[in-house]
């Protein structure tokens, strides 16, 4: 049996999430941002991996040139090493000025399996509004955020901008932080941190589609 370590089997078992979900396979970039990895480089050597294991195939010349293979070592939903289920709380609409995870925020609990994620998550937030679709996040999903001190550029995370919070893409040239839309239909939101408050809430760690 061809055995695939922790990460190749995230790796495998985003793949065959997002084909279900979405139909249609993800790209190394949405790999390498749903999973933590550095580059979309870093998830194209899983992706090498996982092909000469014979757990997929690739199409080099397509962005999204994946597809899964018929075999008897293929990792089931039940044999990725879950660990304890987590207990997170949904946290729905957010009033202005009050905190992420105060108590009237939270509309019910949910046991997630740690394993879908690259990074443990803190809590789910109920995603409002089309701006993310690009990323595959959208209106109703469940995103789900690690608390963090810091953010990189390029990655998506939860942001306060004044009472408003908001999830988008993080970037930032000297004082000035820009949080942009993956949405041709949404303009950017631009901060001057030396004026407004901005603050962060978490790092976007995972998604999970229409949780009712």
């Amino acid at each position: 049996m061809n055995e695939l370590t922790e990460k190749q089997r995230r790796v495998y078992a985003f793949i065959r999430d997002t084909i279900a979900e979405r139909h249609t396979p993800p790209t190394r970039a949405e790999i390498a941002e749903a999973l933590g990895f550095a580059s979309a480089n870093a998830a194209q050597a899983h992706l090498r991996t996982l092909e000469r294991k014979g757990f997929i195939e690739l199409n080099a010349r397509l962005s999204r040139g994946i597809r899964l293979t018929a075999t008897d070592d293929a990792p089931e939903p039940s044999d990725v090493e879950a660990g304890h289920a987590l207990n997170l709380a949904v946290i729905g609409r957010v009033a202005a000025g009050a905190p992420l995870l105060a108590v009237e925020h939270v509309e019910r609990h949910c046991e997630v399996d740690p394993a879908l994620f690259a990074r443990t998550p803190d809590y789910l937030l109920r995603v409002s509004g089309d701006s993310m679709t690009g990323v595959g996040i959208f209106d109703g999903d469940l995103l789900a955020v690690a608390q963090a001190s810091e953010v990189r550029n390029g990655q998506v995370a939860v942001f306060r901008v004044e009472d408003e919070v908001t999830v988008k893409r993080f970037a930032r040239d000297g004082h000035t932080a820009r949080l942009q839309a993956e949405n041709p239909d949404y303009d950017d939101i631009i901060v001057d941190t030396r004026r407004e408050s901005l603050a962060l809430e978490g790092i976007a760690v995972g998604v999970i589609r229409n949780l009712q």
